[in-house]
């Protein structure tokens, strides 16, 4: 038992010596292997070398979380202060160890306090997606819009605290901005995010939807792709985008109850290239009306 309890931690030490003897190359083609999850939780934990390894740029230009959340079900945990703060943290991380070389960044839950970093230090991002972010604030926004202006594609739905005014200021200095996601919370059916969505953060930031549009026609020329589920624009608001943003291809207006079926067929008619265009669901009753999950 002695003999053979002894060569198990001889071949473990061997194996342990080799895995830490890796060069940095072959490390980084081994993590670059593993998802996002097991390199935090199993692999920086391994040893030294690969701690230095996952802080990398090459495994950190793209950080994507949102698969990790449940599309089909919220959590209140997620709203919490504490929750927000996890996410900052790793978000600050993450920007650190990209030295600049971050693309991508998908994330929910986080605050001023981590995207003022990303504004700082990420000039080459091109696609931000900060769903469901109570804590980002246009002073932020203005910030990303100077530091990050490569953008190309941007998701800031169900963040009440961002108004046209960023809209406004990231379409000035992001020229190349094609797809925008402006999708409000189900205010047809709250029961899909009472108990869970603070009413306060709610009813804080009263949504002008003819601004926002207004804002979006006259500085997003360019858009191809753009999502305002549940916004409350208007047929005027609805005429501006489609004035000023002519390549438009899809165009997401599911739950927006303020646009009749005539605004909808008016913007069309400026919109020579589009391709899909999702109705707000005039024929349904509002009480019925069960589109995608707003976290989706």
């Amino acid at each position: 038992m002695d003999d053979k309890g002894g060569g198990r931690n001889v071949s473990n030490s061997f194996l342990s010596s080799n895995w830490a003897d890796l060069t940095h190359e072959c490390l980084i083609n081994i993590l670059l292997r593993l998802s996002l999850e097991d390199r935090w939780r199993t692999a920086m934990l391994v040893c030294k070398p690969w701690l230095h390894a996952i802080k990398d740029p090459v495994l950190n230009s793209v950080f994507d979380l949102e698969t990790y959340f449940d599309p089909d079900a919220e959590s209140p945990t997620w709203w919490t202060w504490e929750f927000e703060q996890k996410i900052d943290a790793m978000l600050r991380s993450v920007v650190v160890w990209s030295d600049g070389c971050m693309v991508e960044l998908r994330v929910r839950h986080c605050s001023d306090r981590s995207l003022s970093l990303v504004a700082e230090r990420c000039p080459n991002l091109q696609i931000l997606s900060i769903k469901s972010c109570p804590n980002v604030s246009d002073e932020c926004m203005d910030e990303m819009a100077s530091g990050c202006p490569k953008l190309e594609e941007l998701n800031i739905s169900y963040c009440y605290g961002i108004s046209h005014e960023s809209l406004a200021v990231i379409g000035r200095h992001c020229p190349n901005l094609k797809i925008l996601k402006r999708n409000l919370m189900n205010w047809w059916n709250p029961s899909y995010h009472e108990g869970i969505v603070p009413n306060e953060y709610l009813n804080a930031y009263p949504q002008d939807g003819d601004s926002e549009a207004a804002a979006i026609g006259k500085f997003m020329p360019h858009l191809l792709n753009l999502e305002l589920r549940f916004s409350k624009l208007t047929g005027k608001g609805l005429a501006l985008i489609s004035e000023g943003c002519p390549n438009l291809k899809y165009v997401d207006l599911s739950g927006c109850t303020n646009v009749t079926s005539s605004d909808v067929a008016n913007a069309s008619s400026n919109l020579s290239g589009l391709a899909t265009i999702k109705h707000p669901s005039f024929y349904l009753p509002r009480l019925f009306f069960h589109p995608d999950r707003y976290g989706r």
